[in-house]
């Protein structure tokens, strides 16, 4: 009989959990609800959410709206996302993550009180958080994406960095060593570790849990960017690692001779779509 095993510390993490709830909550007294972008980057959620009257705007959509209301998912917005919505007297559902907000107030006091620094934000170009990071300044933040584009820093006035908070804490600590090397002409350089400890540390607890099985699967939406990250550290400990979106993913032919398999999957991976796929497999392989 071939073990199977769900990784306990994998699925959602609290701020998406917290933005389901307050969806889940207002959907059960209106019909519909409107969503400013997918509330989870995971097809299969979004759908079942659908199902339930949830449905996905994006900020040009929320300027042309007049009255209403929006739920704010985990990842956060600038303030001009605020004000649109209190311009178009939109009801605002907040579920942006109580670590997201603590962040923006860190990176608006920041800015307010040291004018002459270079805010700079360690994260993804483009992603919702980032872009409500940025929007704390006025869109004067500097996002460094790769150690290699600090190039664009001038070392010789006063830095304070920041993080998005789902980036790697090895890479963060890398960055501000290099950047503490470059600083001159007695420029000041502060840097705040942000990022979130229950979603930096599933990459050590996923590696451990990677390399107890023969195969891995690693549940995903092709859209997450976190799932990714994870992906890799699963094939890094395990090259027998497979990427999968739904149990209809699972090819049989990976299955031979293995006598455990691991499931795991990123943070905006469903608990229930994880069993879903781990029924399948006893089916298949354990003729359940």
């Amino acid at each position: 009989m071939v073990t199977i095993e769900i990784d306990n510390t994998s699925g959602f993490c609290f701020g998406v959990v917290n933005a389901i709830k307050k969806a889940e909550e207002e959907l059960q007294t209106v019909q519909h609800l409107c969503c400013l972008g997918d509330i989870v980057h995971n097809e299969q959620e979004m759908q079942r959410l659908s199902d339930k009257g949830l449905v996905s705007i994006d900020h040009a959509q929320l300027q042309q709206m007049h009255g209403g209301k929006v739920l704010f998912r985990a990842h956060g917005e600038p303030p001009d996302t605020y004000e649109t919505a209190r311009h178009n007297a939109i009801q605002i559902v907040d579920a942006s993550c109580p670590v997201v907000l603590a962040l923006q107030k860190k990176i608006r006091t920041a800015y307010t009180d040291f004018p002459d620094a270079q805010i700079v934000i360690y994260g993804k170009r483009g992603h919702a958080e980032v872009n409500g990071l940025v929007g704390q300044t006025n869109g004067q933040a500097i996002v460094v994406e790769h150690a290699d584009e600090i190039n664009t820093l001038d070392f010789g006035r006063d830095i304070i960095l920041f993080s998005q908070t789902t980036q790697s804490v090895a890479k963060f600590n890398d960055l501000v060593e290099t950047i503490r090397q470059r600083m001159h002409n007695d420029a000041q350089f502060k840097y705040f570790d942000t990022i979130c400890r229950q979603v930096a540390n599933r990459i050590p607890n996923i590696r451990t849990f990677a390399s107890r099985f023969d195969m891995v699967l690693f549940v995903s939406g092709a859209k997450s960017s976190n799932g990714k990250v994870l992906f890799s550290e699963c094939v890094a400990v395990n090259p027998r690692s497979y990427f999968i979106s739904t149990a209809a993913d699972i090819d049989p032919d990976t299955l031979r001779d293995v006598a455990s398999i691991g499931i795991c999957g990123a943070t905006s991976t469903p608990k229930w779509l994880m069993e879903a796929i781990a029924e399948k497999l006893d089916k298949l392989l354990n003729n359940k």
